[in-house]
């Protein structure tokens, strides 16, 4: 599967995914340094938001739109506003994208309405991103996928069957490009609920692109995603969080992102293959540490092996050592000096 010029695939290093989401805080300035920032530390694409509070809730003065979980990063605030401070103005798109293609950064972004979408083809997006909250809005999955472009999809809390009816109406209209992001709709979320063996069962379930979408803290969690098979990982993404912003506290800073980067590749190149037996060409060198049998007092020919005149020891170049029963009581047809590696030739 490739997005633009980037090839996604178990054969490739990780997709890295810097999502900007509101850490713009209504900055364009500052959303161009969070793109200078993220080609910087070697992210493969940036992640905005298009939408707006009227396609996305309703401004009315009710219990429902207003955040009750106390433990919300955005406890009392009202949808509204939320999405208000959020959402990136439609006219910074394409300046950004203009931006985004000048320094070489691949650039798209997530819709919350229909008409997003129709904005972001003029734009030429050259993939969409499903939300994890909007997975379950078919009539918005739909409409993507008739754009013919990759979908990418954070599964967040849906259910196997919804997730199965997600990527039955993309492949209805004939779109095949899709890759589902395992989710944990918690911000900021921790490791222990991040269950990473769902990666898997995901490829195995669909047949499709797997990846993480990383709520947690650091970058452990999505190295392990890697090793589970992950190939696309997403991270929220800020200059600093002690500036603040929507998603900052629980969003990478640059130093970090660089990290991501080079530590899922890391985990990438580590899955290797099926190998035993230190046949790399690393471990060659390292033979001379195991050990062989070795001659070790000098012996006369003829003379008897024992448990005197020959042991196991390092390096490794003599006989191997799952042979010494065999050789004890033979003779030898030659003299021997000690330190000599044993060999079949020298047996009488």
């Amino acid at each position: 599967m490739k997005i633009h010029n980037a090839e996604i695939g178990l054969a490739h290093a990780p997709f890295v995914i810097a999502e900007m989401s509101g850490n713009h805080n209504q900055s364009l300035e500052r959303a161009f340094r969070i793109i200078d920032a993220a080609v910087a530390a070697g992210a493969h694409a940036i992640k905005l938001q298009t939408g707006s509070q009227d396609g996305m809730t309703l401004n009315v003065d009710h219990p429902d739109f207003v955040i009750q979980d106390k433990n919300s990063l955005w406890h009392g605030r009202h949808l509204y506003e939320l999405y208000g401070a959020s959402f990136m103005p439609w006219e910074w798109h394409r300046p950004i994208f203009d931006y985004c293609r000048e320094k070489g950064i691949i650039v798209f972004s997530s819709p919350f309405e229909l008409k997003a979408v129709d904005f972001l083809n003029t734009l030429g997006v050259p993939c969409y991103k499903i939300a994890s909250f909007e997975l379950v809005d078919l009539q918005l999955v739909r409409h993507v996928a008739m754009t013919a472009k990759p979908v990418i999809i954070s599964t967040g809390m849906a259910t196997l069957s919804e997730i199965e009816a997600a990527i039955a109406a993309i492949r209805e209209t004939g779109n095949e490009q899709i890759v589902l992001l395992k989710c944990t709709s918690a911000y900021p979320a921790n490791p222990e609920n991040s269950n990473l063996l769902t990666i898997p069962h995901l490829r195995s379930a669909f047949g499709t692109e797997v990846g993480l979408s990383d709520h947690t803290m650091g970058v452990g969690v999505s190295c392990a995603a890697v090793a589970m098979g992950a190939t696309v990982i997403e991270k929220h993404f800020t200059l600093s969080r002690a500036e603040g912003g929507i998603d900052a506290d629980f969003s990478l800073e640059p130093h970090e992102l660089h990290l991501l980067v080079e530590e899922t590749r890391r985990a990438w190149e580590a899955k290797g293959c099926v190998r035993y037996g230190g046949s790399s060409q690393n471990e060659l060198a390292s033979l001379k540490f195991r050990r062989s049998i070795y001659v070790a007092h000098d012996i006369s020919a003829g003379d008897i092996l024992t448990t005197e005149n020959i042991r196991v020891i390092r390096p490794g170049y003599g006989l191997p050592p799952r042979f010494i029963d065999l050789l004890l009581g033979k003779h030898v047809n030659r003299s021997l000096k000690k330190g000599m590696p044993m060999s079949w030739e020298y047996l009488a």
